[in-house]
């Protein structure tokens, strides 16, 4: 069985964040209700800087890992075991969420903009689950291959291209060649479209393979930590101020790879250990994410109206989101095996 790796724990944990921090910034955009959210009657339009930077990246950095994720459970499972697993890990939470939490987020929106109310089920912000079920399913296959015959020509070479400086040009090659191809009206538009699912998919199968090549990837990319991230804060820098103009289909999708490369490296380098906060909230992450925007909602339906300074009621909206997700999780999933399945948690998880 191999070590537990915290670098990749921290990550999904900090990810999941800042994912929820990303939805209460979208309240204070004049454009947040064209993508059903509340909105905030006065912007906070410079939110939109730092929201950009995380824009190209905090959507695909959660297929890789839910990649690699797979890779570490199939280790100690069978192809079915392994689909099992993940359809009550992924499915069941996604099936209850779009029956019981994103309709109630809905009810809150259509009650607070006095639209007709109307129980409408739907995926909402876990659309994600279902495109992470399907490449499970669409690559248990040749995972479970690579699983049964480590030794075989093909699982040796690959390993070796995966553990070559080669891997990190190839990946970026393909996330510009399904851009390219898929030809997005706007990039950072994952949720239910083609471009995302694609994208996705690649991002899902690369982790596999981060996970899969071991050590000598894991090296490697930790040497090359410091360029990355100076051409990720590059590659940022000239699109945030218009410095010079590179075709969208090329810059966006090496920036993405760019900053998930950093990211990788720099946790693997630095966030390799366990810790009490890290045991804690890895367990609550997911269902903190899957609960949050109900208590977005909420927060944005009592707040929102009021004549305060635009800056100090986002981070009350922000506060009381997390709050409202933390207390329900402490005290209602957590504490009630039954429930906690819902949220994608079992009894063995939970201490």
């Amino acid at each position: 069985m191999s070590a537990r790796r915290f670098d990749i724990d921290w990550i999904r944990v900090i990810a999941i964040a800042f994912l929820m921090v990303y939805h209460v910034a979208i309240v204070f955009q004049p454009w947040g209700l064209m993508v059903g959210f509340m909105t905030n009657p006065e912007p906070w339009e410079s939110l939109w800087l730092p929201m950009t930077m995380l824009n190209v990246w905090r959507i695909p950095i959660l297929f890789f890992i839910a990649g690699m994720g797979v890779f570490f459970s199939f280790q100690n499972r069978n192809w079915k075991q392994l689909l099992k697993e993940r359809a009550l890990r992924i499915g069941i939470p996604y099936l209850f969420g779009i029956v019981a939490i994103a309709p109630v987020y809905i009810l809150i929106l259509q009650n607070y903009y006095d639209w007709k109310i109307q129980f409408l089920p739907q995926a909402s912000h876990l659309w994600f689950l279902g495109n992470i079920l399907c490449y499970v399913i669409i690559t248990i296959l040749p995972i479970h291959f690579l699983k049964k015959s480590p030794n075989s020509l093909v699982a040796i070479k690959l390993g070796k291209i995966v553990s070559s400086y080669f891997i990190f040009p190839f990946v970026i090659f393909c996330f510009v060649l399904e851009t390219v191809i898929v030809d997005p009206p706007i990039y950072e538009m994952y949720a239910t479209t083609t471009h995302g699912f694609i994208l996705g998919w690649l991002a899902f199968v690369f982790g596999y393979l981060f996970a899969f090549a071991g050590d000598d990837f894991w090296n490697k990319l930790v040497k090359l930590r410091w360029l990355f991230l100076l051409l990720a804060v590059l590659f940022f820098t000239l699109r945030a101020g218009n410095y010079l103009s590179f075709p969208q289909k090329i810059n966006l999708p090496v920036e993405t790879c760019l900053w998930i490369f950093s990211i990788f490296a720099f946790a693997r380098q630095y966030l390799s250990f366990p810790h009490k906060f890290l045991h804690y909230f890895s367990k609550a992450a997911y269902p903190l994410y899957i609960l949050h925007m109900i208590f977005l909602g909420l927060s944005c339906s009592f707040l929102l109206p009021l004549a305060i300074n635009v800056q100090i009621k986002f981070f009350i909206v922000l506060i009381g989101t997390i709050t409202g997700s933390l207390i329900s999780y402490e005290f209602l999933i957590k504490r009630n095996k039954y429930v906690a399945i819902l949220f994608g948690i079992n009894s063995v998880q939970i201490d």
